[in-house]
């Protein structure tokens, strides 16, 4: 009986190929989910931040049904902060015993900075669609956009400096980073009852997740943005 509800109704692979019914249970315990279970779900729902999916949008084949009817992605705050300074140069050193001059050398530097993370597997980088494509739109009410579906994005400079005789220079540069906090909010709708099936009452799940990614300042005439973030000469004795 258990399993011809289960076919009626459908089921969804979770993180890690366990099975998550979509049943409500009498067993208490079968009605827990792991956060990573819970986003799964949201993945696989039928409608995902108010787009109506098909199976295939999450990999889902034929015989496949939704483990979900609906999920949000519900923003609960959002933050800027400095990332972690790294030094983006080599060493250029004004140290010769007979220097006088203040030495001119041109700095450039690419960096790469790592695009949006989340906690669980089917929120990591690497999809444009899905979930990621969810946190996307989300990112937009913000004007530091970054974009989900690629998986870093760049900071470069190039900069006329001058080296002071007796020291050695070179560019540091710590990228600006956003962070936003939300929760993923899966319901699974009440159902009546029918010939081979028990009334179900409505199910809601909530996962937590945090994202972070760089800011991203806009691009010109179409082309990507560059990393926001300060670059600073530092300056250290021969």
């Amino acid at each position: 009986m258990k399993k011809i509800r289960l076919v009626a109704i459908g089921c969804a692979l979770a993180t890690g190929g366990a099975i998550v019914t979509l049943l409500p249970s009498a067993d208490a315990a079968e009605e827990e989910k792991t956060p990573e279970q819970i986003v799964s779900m949201c993945q696989r729902s039928a409608v995902l931040n108010g787009k109506q999916q098909s199976v295939s949008d999450f990999g889902g084949g034929f015989a496949d049904g939704f483990a979900a009817d609906n999920c949000d992605f519900v923003e609960t705050k959002f933050e800027t902060f400095d990332g972690p300074t790294d030094k983006v140069t080599v060493d250029f050193p004004n140290c010769e015993p007979n220097a006088t001059e203040p030495s001119k050398v041109t700095t450039e530097y690419s960096q790469a900075v790592a695009q949006g993370q989340g906690k669980y597997t089917v929120t990591q980088q690497g999809a444009a669609g899905g979930l990621f494509g969810a946190l996307s739109g989300s990112w937009l009410k913000h004007k530091a956009t970054l974009d989900m579906t690629i998986k870093s994005a760049t900071a470069t400079e190039s900069e006329q400096r001058e080296v002071p005789v007796g020291k050695i220079l070179h560019v540091t540069f710590t990228p600006k980073m956003q962070r936003m906090t939300g929760e993923w909010r899966v319901r699974i709708d009440a159902r009546e009852a029918t010939t081979v099936t028990n009334a179900t009452p409505e199910k809601n799940f909530v996962a937590e997740d945090v994202v972070e990614g760089p800011v991203i300042r806009p691009g010109a005439a179409g082309t990507p943005g560059l990393v926001d973030g300060t670059s600073k000469a530092v300056l250290e004795d021969c």
